[in-house]
């Protein structure tokens, strides 16, 4: 029986990844009086890493790496997340990330059916608490009964360490969830944890190998706006709601 589902933030929720932590990041930048630029194209790459910090080191590592070599190189890096998380928050009140398809509509549904919802992510809890403050607005507070995010783990996906973490504070084991990630890390640190996961692909993403999922869709899908099957059986359904979950835990357990 299918007791809870974990959703993923970035890209899985709204579409936060292109339209508001890339700007957030380039913004900083600017703030920091550096001439670095994310373009699109550049930061779809730099998304195999996951986590700001950690970005941030990758791309100064290929890109500039005369600046590790400073003394106050932690510290810089540091400080360019906390700024890039200000501009995030502050570009998410202007309503630039509104939720992705089906998304508002399907936790709703669950709430309604009694499943349980948690969070499972790499970004940071305040970026957490701002998207929920803003994009996710409509939904009550504590929809989510777990929200694990950021550092409460040393390892970040595509390591299970966040799911376990989840699953812990849930007091559920992973065969009684089911996630629901954007990117091949996700899925495949949902799949180390033990859980099914459903892939729904990103502006990033669309390209990716999700090995391991019980299906891949464009979206989460509307009544009248289906979702486009990429891969796996959606059962003869266009949009995502608690008895296809159903039938996709069933199916994977």
């Amino acid at each position: 029986m299918l007791e809870a589902v974990i959703f993923d933030v970035d890209g899985t929720l709204a579409e936060t990844e292109r339209d508001g932590h890339r700007p957030a990041f380039n913004a900083a930048f600017r703030e920091f009086g550096l001439d670095w630029d994310w373009s699109v194209p550049l930061y779809g790459d730099l998304l195999s890493v996951t986590g700001g910090k950690e970005r941030i080191r990758h791309y100064i590592g290929h890109f500039r790496p005369d600046v590790l070599d400073r003394p106050d190189a932690d510290d810089l890096i540091a400080a360019l997340q906390r700024a890039k998380n200000r501009h995030y928050a502050a570009r998410l009140r202007t309503g630039a990330v509104p939720p992705r398809s089906g998304v508002l509509r399907l936790i709703r549904e669950l709430r309604q059916a009694g499943t349980r919802l948690a969070i499972a992510t790499t970004t940071s809890p305040e970026n957490v608490e701002v998207l929920l403050a803003t994009t996710l607005r409509a939904l009550p507070p504590g929809t989510f009964e777990v929200i694990g995010a950021g550092d409460v783990v040393p390892a970040k996906k595509p390591a299970p360490d966040i799911y376990a973490w989840v699953l812990e504070r849930l007091k559920l084991p992973a065969a009684a969830c089911l996630a629901i990630e954007d990117s091949a890390n996700g899925v495949r640190a949902a799949r180390a944890a033990g859980l099914p996961v459903l892939a729904v692909t990103s502006a990033y993403t669309r390209d990716e190998d999700f090995a391991g999922r019980v299906a891949v869709l464009s979206d989460l899908g509307e009544p009248g706006k289906p979702f486009d099957l990429i891969a796996g059986d959606a059962h003869g359904r266009g949009w995502v709601d608690a008895e296809l979950l159903e039938y996709w835990h069933e199916t994977a357990v």
